[in-house]
């Protein structure tokens, strides 16, 4: 029995001592201990661990004392080895390890050997790096991922809101001063911004020119509308940029998280969408779930109306314009109409923004001047010559700011045979003030082909008198919002008066819109304008029906 007693003694001294010569040739922080008696004897340890800081007195170790319980856990399974990480420290100051727990004899279960990877430099590192993947470089502000992480960690999002705002008349500023200059901007709202806001609300860069904000709902959703007042209200003061002080607006969407059960992406996303409303309105708008919807019926209609232009599936109807002074039909405003391939009639008024925003005006208007000269030369044709009339068609400002109008004019002319006195072409004096000088080279252009050139609804924009002069037009078209119910109203007909009489002190004709009764026809004939259209004529006729209109009154030559 003594015998066996002292072999085990021996056995364990020998074990110790091959352990301790092995923990040397270790180079991270390993230790040997045993647990007798339920304490900790720190058995066997290498320099790395001296010098780790991790206690060489098991009584004192912040290693036991914060892993005792665990490792005791580990003797008493039936596990050879454990791995788990491991903070040692507050945050301020903290080491971060990967540790192992191992057997060193599976024959003796009341011990074992514990090391130690420093991972403090690796994590430290990824911090960082998530930190810039996380924040934006120009500001300082958490950027888009960023503000997402925010928001996830927030427990109860039923009491958030999300503000997305958006910049005015950025981009001009960032382009014709220069990116410098723009940065020094957006540095300076944020800045402005931050200053607005509670101490518990977060700001955010989400975008170029756009700003998020993750604020708490204290009372009830008048919090979110205060504090988009709050911040319009801030950037009104002037910026000093370089020699120039520069006015910023700003754009305001709010997103509610109690109206939202998708991710925090998603609720980001409402409040930018949000952000369009209030361009429209000048105020700050809430989320409505039914914008999403439109928005979605136009991405819809926008593939519709491309493979229907691409198909040629649209039309074009015809609407008399006529000599108030003798009632007849001097022209046709050729006017789209869709009706897609399930027979669903598509109204002009939901169309054509939707072919303006995503740009597809430019080949709709194309096809629109192309098909309005084929028509006219078929008409000439089925009259044996020139049928008398001529054909008006509208130019979108979107289309004159993305085309080479006066090109595509010349080579419809050129391919129907027609000259260019048989053409009109209508623009709007919002298509004018973009930009007055391409506008103005493109009207030459036009004008320079023999075309008609008029100025539709006059009077509903904020046409500049120079311009008006300066340009080549021939005819004003009086808005039918003038028009309509002018007998009845003084005010309009000295609306009506007054566009007359620039008018004809510019030497120019004019077009009546919306004339429905012959009583208003004659009336507008007595004031001096020059043509009328509306339902009295005829509504937007089909080709033929519009011809049939003409046919009887001319005589073939």
């Amino acid at each position: 029995m003594a015998s066996t007693a002292s072999d085990a003694i021996a056995q364990s001294i020998l074990a110790t001592d091959l352990v301790s010569r092995a923990l040397e040739l270790v180079p991270i922080p390993a230790v040997h201990l045993l647990v007798s008696g339920g304490q900790f004897e720190l058995f066997a340890m290498n320099r790395a661990y001296r010098l780790a800081g991790l206690g060489v007195v098991a009584e004192r170790s912040p290693m036991i004392a914060e892993l005792g319980p665990r490792i005791l856990a580990f003797l008493e399974s039936q596990h050879l080895r454990s791995d788990f990480d491991w903070v040692l420290g507050d945050s301020v100051d903290c080491r971060y390890y990967r540790v192992t727990m191992a057997r060193t004899f599976t024959s003796l279960r009341d011990r074992c050997t514990v090391s130690f990877i420093d991972q403090t430099s690796q994590v430290q590192t990824e911090r960082s790096l998530r930190r810039e993947m996380t924040t934006d470089s120009l500001t300082g502000l958490p950027n888009r991922e960023g503000f997402e992480e925010l928001f996830e960690a927030v427990e109860d999002r039923t009491v958030n809101a999300v503000l997305a705002i958006d910049l005015d008349r950025f981009g001009r500023l960032n382009s014709c001063l220069g990116s410098l200059a723009g940065d020094e901007l957006l540095i300076t709202v944020a800045r402005r911004i931050k200053g607005a806001l509670r101490a518990r609300d977060t700001l955010a860069r989400i975008g170029g020119d756009q700003f998020g904000i993750l604020m708490t709902i204290d009372d009830d959703r008048e919090d979110a509308h205060a504090l988009a007042d709050r911040i319009q209200r801030t950037l009104t003061a002037p910026f000093r940029l370089t020699d120039y002080e520069i006015s910023v607006e700003c754009s305001v969407g709010i997103a509610y998280g109690a109206d939202e059960s998708g991710d925090v992406a998603e609720l980001i996303r409402h409040a930018q969408f949000a952000v369009k409303r209030a361009k429209a309105s000048g105020l700050a708008e809430s989320y409505m779930p039914q914008d999403f919807a439109i928005a979605r019926a136009q991405f819809s209609m926008e593939t519709a109306l491309r493979r229907a232009i691409e198909k040629r599936e649209l039309r074009l109807a015809y609407q008399p314009i006529c000599d108030l002074a003798t009632g007849r039909i001097v022209s046709f405003e050729a006017l789209a109409r869709w009706t897609d391939e399930d027979g669903q009639i598509h109204c002009p008024t939901a169309f054509i923004p939707v072919a303006e925003e995503s740009g597809l005006i430019v080949p709709l208007g194309r096809w629109a001047i192309d098909e309005a000269a084929r028509t006219l030369a078929a008409w000439d044709a089925r009259h044996g010559g020139p049928c008398g009339v001529k054909l008006a068609v509208n130019l979108s400002a979107i289309q004159l700011q993305r085309d080479a109008i006066a090109p595509v004019v010349e080579a419809a002319l050129a391919s129907s045979g027609l000259t260019g006195d048989r053409f009109t072409l209508e623009l709007t004096e919002s298509a004018i003030v973009t930009d007055p000088d391409r506008i103005a080279e493109t009207m030459h252009a036009l004008k320079a082909l023999g075309t008609t050139l008029a100025m539709d609804d006059f009077g509903t924009g904020y046409s500049n008198l120079a311009y008006l002069q300066k340009l080549p037009i021939d005819v004003l078209k009086i808005d039918r919002s003038f028009v309509t119910g002018m007998l009845a109203d003084r005010d309009k007909v000295s609306i009506v008066r007054a566009i007359l009489s620039l008018a004809q002190a510019l030497g120019m004709k004019t077009t009546a819109e919306g004339v429905e009764t012959n009583e208003l026809a004659q009336t507008l004939a007595a004031l001096g304008c020059t043509y009328g259209q509306g339902y009295f004529y005829a509504k937007p006729l089909e080709a033929d029906a519009a011809y049939a209109m003409i046919a009887p009154a001319v005589v073939p030559a």
